[in-house]
């Protein structure tokens, strides 16, 4: 993490190479005045080693900013989005807020991708005073700096992810219960406090752990980790994954080592529709399971809306980071709406006392700016991405083979 506090100072200059990318529905001349176009910045990290799942993000910003502006903008006035790349860099993402706040006087701000990348994004704004909105990034530290302007736009956080899961190894009989578990991961804030939290959660219900170890992110080389895996033969994997890229590289890597598990989780990997099945073969998702904030089924308000427009622009369906993209937006709308103005004390403080209806459903916020929400369980069924859990999801489909599909 950079060396910066509340009242520190960015320890790394913009890259000169780094993409500015501005979306204007607008005339007027973004200037901030009240008479010129709205201007949000963000920052997202559009190449690197997760730009597969940040152009997603990208994109639901894209769908929402067009609804928005086709509605009339915000305050009556239309409103433009610019968004910097950082790289998956932390020191850019930094200099990139400061950029947005300080040059190109943007009047809100919407979060970057990833634990990584908003626990210093969000410290750049709440030095600021200003509301950031997080479209992902859910891990524990990011909520208990103290922050006030800080908000998290996915229905609840890591430390949560691994409930339905377990509420479904749970319901299972003991005979059919994992015996063992292996835990690799990538290094990351989010993915360390969900790998944590499973351990825990599933060492009390017996399941030995055989194996617990993180990988750097630049990690493209996944045989010997499933190697040492392999060699463990554990019933179940839990695999902390950030990207299609990795999570489909471990998967191959156990192909070669002929070890398929009982039953297999990784996170945010397989929600990534567009992407996960090319990089792992359409057959090989067969079984796998994660949690996802979003389903395209859900009859929340705007839903089927935001579903349609996003699969026009872009010949395809939504997945989960285009919608927690899309989500942050509309949290964003709400609260200038309902403010009446971009005074940023004045959002925050009702966004924390107020729900705001979204594709996500409901979303409201203790004072750390955490939701209190439920994340949903799916699974991939031949060649589907389907919703399995809670129960309470009105359009949840029931597990099927929980044995992960390629051949051991």
């Amino acid at each position: 993490m950079p060396g910066f506090g509340r009242s520190g100072r960015p320890t790394a200059l913009l890259s000169a190479t780094a993409a500015v990318l501005l979306l204007a529905t607008a005339c007027g001349s973004g200037t901030g005045s009240s008479s010129g176009a709205i201007k949000i910045g963000a920052s997202l990290p559009l190449s690197g080693p997760v730009a597969d799942a940040s152009k997603p993000a990208y994109e639901g910003y894209k769908v929402w900013l067009d609804q928005l502006n086709e509605k009339g903008g915000l305050l009556g006035r239309k409103v433009e989005l610019k968004v910097l790349d950082d790289g998956f860099d932390q020191n850019t993402v930094v200099t990139n807020y400061n950029r947005l706040i300080s040059q190109e006087r943007s009047d809100l701000l919407l979060g970057t991708f990833s634990s990584k990348l908003n626990l210093p994004a969000s410290a750049v704004a709440e030095r600021n005073k200003m509301l950031y909105v997080e479209p992902s990034g859910g891990a524990e530290e990011i909520f208990t700096r103290g922050y006030d302007y800080l908000f998290f736009a996915q229905p609840s956080t890591s430390l949560d992810l691994p409930d339905q899961f377990v509420q479904y190894i749970k319901s299972l009989p003991a005979d059919q219960r994992p015996k063992t578990a292996a835990y690799p991961t990538q290094d990351d804030p989010n993915t360390d406090v969900t790998i944590e939290q499973f351990r825990k959660e599933l060492t009390a219900l017996g399941v030995k752990t055989v194996y617990s170890e993180k990988y750097a992110p630049e990690t493209v080389n996944f045989d010997p980790i499933a190697s040492a895996v392999a060699r463990k033969k554990p019933d179940l994997i839990i695999h902390g994954a950030v990207t299609a890229g990795d999570g489909a590289g471990l998967v191959k890597a156990l192909q070669k080592q002929q070890f398929s598990p009982k039953m297999m989780f990784q996170t945010n990997a397989p929600s990534l529709i567009g992407s996960y099945p090319k990089a792992i073969g359409e057959k090989n998702t067969e079984g796998i399971f994660t949690s996802a904030a979003w389903s395209p089924k859900a009859d929340y308000k705007g839903n089927a809306e935001f579903v349609a427009a996003y699969t026009k622009a872009y010949g395809a369906a939504p997945g989960d980071d285009a919608a927690n993209a899309y989500t942050a937006g509309q949290v964003l709308e709400a609260a200038v709406e309902a403010v009446g103005s971009l005074d940023q004390g004045k959002l925050a403080d009702w966004l924390h006392s107020h729900t705001v209806q979204t594709i996500v459903g409901p979303l409201k916020w203790d004072e750390r700016g955490v939701p209190d929400g439920n994340m949903l369980l799916a699974q991939w069924q031949g060649g589907k991405f389907e919703f399995v859990a809670p129960a309470s999801q009105k359009t949840v489909d029931t597990v099927v083979n929980p044995k992960p599909g390629w051949s051991s």
